[in-house]
């Protein structure tokens, strides 16, 4: 499949080689307002070819309008918005063979099948018929529907139906997708699948822009993330950069041998410690300065006649970053 696809290229505007990639996405002060609402404030970002950015939100928040602005399917109040170098507003034939936009729901389709489905969307985006059945297939194996291509739409799950409209902006083999929540309503099993079907096409070089509420997962597969509240991008960077942001003070994990609120009554007479919190036989232990070094309280410990079992940097979590830089509020 990874071949076959990259053969084709269909309608895919690339780089030359040698010369200078423009940004596969690119905003600068997008706006979208719906009278007095502001869905979209001013959201700038750029992203490289070969990204993988997931957007991170709670509904409401301006996802699904930045990508069908990206898509070429809603014009924003202002600010703009380009596609390899292309402005959107500007190059619509150019936009719709280049990007592949999943919504999160996929419509109805009750008589057709899933391989009639994905041959009538390859028809719409001119392939010749030659080429159809042979494309189609190749798309239904990467997406592994191949023993579902004879099945009725209407009779597929969810998780089968949000990899069917995988499958479907993959026909035409766009180097850039936008993924509006494709794990959404999944079971564990399904988004597991879907998971793991973003990773290969990371591998195959295209350029995504996913949202999603499954923090977690898109640690394993974006190198880029973005949270964006109100309409607003609150920040955007690596996975490292905003878990930075999010740690304001270092949290160092503390398990101690014997009495932990012994421990407890040491640290806290430390004016560098600034905040301890106990779990069980763990002490959540937050320093007052970013940039102190957690060796002292091993020191505090020991001097104190306390016997420390283990001592490290806490890692946060994805879901600890979004809580800690969003203040929860919804359009």
């Amino acid at each position: 499949m990874t071949q076959t696809i990259a053969s084709q290229a269909i309608g895919v505007t690339l780089p030359q080689a040698g010369v200078a990639k423009a940004p596969a996405i690119s905003t600068s002060n997008l706006t979208k307002r719906y009278g007095a609402l502001m869905a979209l404030d001013a959201l700038t970002l750029e992203l490289e070819c070969g990204d993988i950015f997931g957007f991170i939100g709670p509904n409401g928040a301006g996802k699904s309008t930045t990508m069908k602005i990206l898509a070429g399917l809603l014009e924003p109040t202002s600010g703009k918005a380009s596609v390899l170098g292309k402005p959107v507003e500007r190059n619509g034939d150019f936009v719709r063979r280049n990007v592949g936009y999943m919504p999160d729901f996929i419509g109805v389709y009750e008589d057709l099948t899933v391989t009639e489905y994905l041959e009538f969307f390859a028809s719409a985006y001119g392939i010749p018929r030659k080429k159809r059945r042979r494309i189609v297939g190749d798309v239904l194996e990467l997406t592994d529907l191949k023993y579902k291509q004879d099945a009725f739409v209407d009779s597929l799950s969810r998780g089968m139906t949000q990899r069917l409209s995988l499958a479907r902006v993959l026909v035409h083999d766009p180097p850039i997708l936008l993924l509006d929540e494709p794990a959404s309503g999944l079971d564990p099993r399904a988004r597991i699948e879907i998971r793991e079907l973003l990773k290969e096409l990371r591998r195959l070089g295209k350029t995504i822009l996913v949202s999603s509420h499954i923090l977690s997962e898109l640690g394993e597969f974006c190198n880029k993330l973005g949270i964006i509240e109100r309409g607003k991008l609150l920040v955007a960077g690596t996975v490292e950069d905003l878990m930075m942001r999010a740690r304001a003070h270092p949290v160092i994990a503390v398990q101690v041998v014997g009495d932990p609120e012994a421990a407890v009554r040491a640290l806290k007479a430390d004016p560098r410690v600034d905040q301890i919190e106990r779990n069980g036989m763990e002490l959540m232990v937050t320093l007052q300065d970013q940039t102190m070094h957690h060796g002292f309280l091993v020191e505090k410990l020991v001097a104190e006649g306390i016997r420390v079992h283990s001592m490290a940097p806490h890692q946060l979590k994805l879901e600890d970053v979004f809580l800690r830089l969003t203040k929860g509020i919804v359009q």
